[in-house]
């Protein structure tokens, strides 16, 4: 797998992690902490989506590949908690 590739996914699955937290707040009534309910939602779609690449392409599925996605889900929570924060900063940033 090329390393674009890598990174369209990735951002793909950031945009989905987003907008699954946000119509999880409006349905939990912002009882649960939005970053804990992006972790969960995050590692969730990159763990489904790893395994169903995994199954696609017969590719086998050790313990590593299971650690992979879950680093994976962290850097797409993080991406999904903070990216859209830091960029609607620097679109507010006036020189």
């Amino acid at each position: 797998m090329e390393l674009a590739s890598i990174i369209t996914i990735v951002g793909v699955l950031v945009a989905l992690t987003n907008v699954i937290v946000e119509v999880a707040k409006k349905a939990t009534w912002d009882k649960l902490p939005t970053n804990i309910v992006a972790l969960i939602v995050a590692e969730v779609l990159t763990i489904v989506s790893g395994v169903a690449y995994c199954q696609i392409n017969a590719i086998t599925i050790a313990w590593y590949v299971v650690v992979a996605l879950v680093v994976v889900g962290f850097m797409v929570a993080y991406a999904a908690m903070f990216g859209y924060d830091k960029l609607k900063e620097i679109m507010n940033w006036k020189a």
